[in-house]
């Protein structure tokens, strides 16, 4: 006879979510920030994360733990490719926002889990099943069906998957903590960010100097980038992560609405392929459900 579950973590569980829910409604606060490029926005993004990443460091005792980490050159080699991976992430999930595509980042990061579970088998060896076969089989149709029927490829919704499942896969060979990872991620970043917005303010396409409100907006980009992570973190231990991967749909899904609601165009391919995602997610989500129970 199997044990009783543990009780739910109230605390973790409403953090947890507030994580996703934050997610979910980020694209209207991008939006706001459609007056600079995608590329502006993301260097602000990294540059004014690292403040406020320290802040949740010197706050949660941390900062010992993140000097010993770059001790380990793999750990350090390690955290330079993730920091170029997920800087190309929010390069594109910026762009997407703030050129009308939130429907494309929504599909994205409903794949991501899927893609995830499919890397989990090929390289990690994972057990996989015939739920999620059948759940990455049915992602793999309504990609497909976008392609043929749609006449278009989803290239940012694939870019978005496979960098965000590539950051994760290589986040997890290592034993970091989350915002150590983000801060260090940020700070290795942070100098090349810096040219950047140098030459953007030299070619004159910089708009940090076009008012107080707008430099206001560029600089919430890193504090909106640390707050929704400090909550994930709270809710990651103490949740089981089968919970915390069942949560994860809240934010593509709230991203959808904001895309359909915005008046993104929307198909019948594109109805076909959410849809088939959708099935797909819902395999995905008994199949980890199973696997609780079991547990």
């Amino acid at each position: 006879m199997s044990s009783p579950a543990p009780p739910l973590n109230r605390t973790a569980l409403i953090a947890g979510l507030s994580a996703y829910l934050m997610w979910g409604v980020i694209p209207l606060f991008f939006q706001l920030l459609d007056f600079a490029s995608a590329a502006e926005v993301v260097m602000h993004r990294v540059i004014w994360a690292v403040p406020a990443l320290l802040v949740v460091l010197l706050a949660s005792k941390k900062m010992r733990e993140a000097v010993q980490a770059l001790r380990n050159g793999r750990v350090l080699l390690t955290l330079i490719a993730t920091a170029l991976i997920i800087s190309v992430n929010w390069w594109g999930f910026t762009w997407a926002v703030t050129n009308g595509q939130v429907l494309q980042a929504s599909l994205g990061y409903y794949i991501n889990p899927l893609m995830s579970v499919a890397v989990g088998v090929v390289i990690l060896r994972e057990p996989l099943g015939p739920w999620r076969i059948a759940a990455i089989v049915l992602a793999l149709l309504g990609v497909l069906n976008l392609i043929i029927a749609g006449g278009t490829v989803p290239w940012i919704s694939l870019m978005l998957a496979t960098s965000f499942t590539a950051y994760g896969y290589l986040r997890k060979t290592v034993a970091v903590d989350g915002r150590i990872g983000l801060f260090w991620e940020a700070a290795f970043m942070s100098p090349f960010m810096l040219a950047g917005l140098y030459w953007l303010h030299a070619t004159g396409d910089g708009h940090f100097f076009d008012s107080w409100s707008k430099a206001a907006l560029l600089m919430s980009a890193g504090v909106i980038t640390a707050v929704p992570l400090l909550f994930y973190v709270i809710g990651a231990r103490g949740l089981r992560l089968s919970t915390m991967g069942i949560m994860q749909f809240t934010a593509p899904t709230l991203q959808f609405i904001i895309g359909v609601a915005g008046g993104e165009a929307f198909t019948s391919a594109h109805m076909i392929t959410f849809g088939l995602i959708w099935a797909g997610v819902a395999t995905f989500t008994y199949s980890q459900l199973r696997r609780q129970r079991e547990t």
